[in-house]
């Protein structure tokens, strides 16, 4: 564990970690839960900044950082050192919505990838995440960008005519926002106040680290028990279970992990996705608690756009723009239904809302009250595990085509510069 003796400056020691995780053989004795005490004291910055670039250094030549217990872990200490919301309030508005169908349970959803596949396509999990939001309740978290032209956070604050101010949802006006809209966007740079310690040492450390994974697994309401299903892609196709084993040690009982064929943290529109489908089976096991819960297991799939009844495209026809705000017009198009029904990117953006939709369980329902424009037809046809992914596209187009996924950012849109307005 991490100790004061031999501390510089006031810093936290850990050296004996640092010589535990210097050898491939002696890392692979280390506790997850000791990587994790020692990545906690990044957020308070308690560790110096040679020890941190040293443990980053570490972790990724041993192989830790893509540990299942190990983001497990430390995505959990992440999560503690974020903001946190009143787990009530948020609670309370949240069954006010009693957005429950189906199988889905009205919970809070999330959409995300690692980033980092060096592809520059379209912002699609943003955008899906806006279109699935009159489905589902959506809670999307995501920062400016990192490694491509145009982060989630980038293109939002680019949108017209008039921007979200993505910086007033914080853990104090989140239930507020929830009244007015069922789309949410938590704003990693606000919500994890900590990150900003580990900014310069990580632009120094000449390779991906552990904080490259750990954004998609640190949903700041993960731990309030509200967040209900996610999609989460992953860049590289041999880490897809490690990210698997990772959320359902973090306690998903429903989540999705995708990786194109490309190495793409989406789902892609060209051509496979591999995917590893995190569900409750039939089974019961008992809890830390006596009681009984339903098993939670990781099954692995390879579906294709084909499983949506969607043509393939080429992923060099859905770079989008050379840009946020080019991204952000492409954004506003869909939104108001200005594209062709077989526009590369609109087909994109479909395919990763059905599959959020889908994995959601709310498709499981056998009829549909959606609202105005939704013929109540629910495709009840299955596919790869059993799901109605058709039907997932067909709520997805529903939010397009009937004006509702538009309402639904419009009211985040408002909401979060009437807060700004007030302070």
């Amino acid at each position: 564990m991490a100790q004061t003796n031999g501390n510089v400056a006031g810093y936290v020691s850990i050296t004996p970690l640092l010589k535990r995780l210097s050898t491939l053989e002696s890392a692979q004795k280390v506790e997850a839960e000791e990587i994790a005490a020692a990545i906690a004291l990044v957020f308070t910055n308690s560790v110096s900044p040679v020890q941190f670039a040293l443990l980053l250094w570490a972790l990724h030549t041993t192989g830790q950082d893509h540990s299942p217990a190990v983001l497990a872990a430390c995505a959990a200490s992440m999560r503690g050192a974020a903001a946190q919301v009143n787990g009530k309030a948020l609670h309370e508005v949240v069954k006010r919505k009693a957005k429950s169908e189906g199988a889905y349970h009205g919970g809070l959803c999330d959409i995300v990838g690692t980033g980092g596949d060096g592809h520059d396509t379209y912002n699609v999990s943003t955008t899906a995440s806006i279109i699935a939001s009159p489905v589902i309740l959506m809670a999307k978290h995501g920062n400016n960008s990192s490694t491509s032209l145009s982060g989630s956070a980038d293109l939002l604050q680019h949108a017209q005519p008039k921007a979200p101010v993505i910086s007033a949802t914080t853990e104090t006006t989140l239930p507020q926002i929830y009244e007015k809209s069922n789309y949410a966007f938590l704003y990693a740079r606000e919500w994890h106040p900590g990150m900003k310690y580990a900014a310069t040492v990580r632009k120094e450390v000449p390779v991906r680290t552990i904080f490259n994974f750990l954004g998609p697994l640190a949903n700041p309401v993960h731990d309030t028990g509200l967040v209900e299903a996610r999609i989460l892609g992953v860049a590289r196709k041999d880490i897809g279970s490690n990210f698997a084993e990772a959320l359902r040690l973090g306690g998903a009982r429903k989540a999705f992990v995708v990786c194109g064929d490309e190495n793409l943290d989406e789902f892609s529109c060209a051509g496979p996705t591999h995917c590893w489908w995190i569900h409750e089976t039939d089974q019961t096991v008992v809890d830390e608690d006596g009681g009984e819960q339903k098993q939670v297991e990781i099954t692995r799939l390879t579906m294709s756009p084909e499983d949506f009844d969607l043509p393939r495209h080429p992923l060099s026809e859905v770079h989008g723009g050379k840009g946020p705000a080019e991204n952000a017009v492409i954004l506003m198009k869909i939104l108001r239904n200005e594209l062709p029904e077989d526009h590369p990117v609109l087909t994109f953006v479909l395919i990763n809302t059905a599959c959020l939709i889908t994995v959601s369980g709310v498709c499981e329902a056998d009829e549909s009250h959606m609202g105005p424009g939704d013929d109540g037809k629910v495709v009840k046809e299955r596919g790869p595990g059993g799901l109605r992914w058709k039907e997932g596209l067909r709520r997805a187009r529903w939010g397009i085509t009937s004006g509702a996924a538009l309402k639904q950012w419009e009211g985040f849109v408002e909401a979060t510069n009437a807060i700004a307005a007030a302070k």
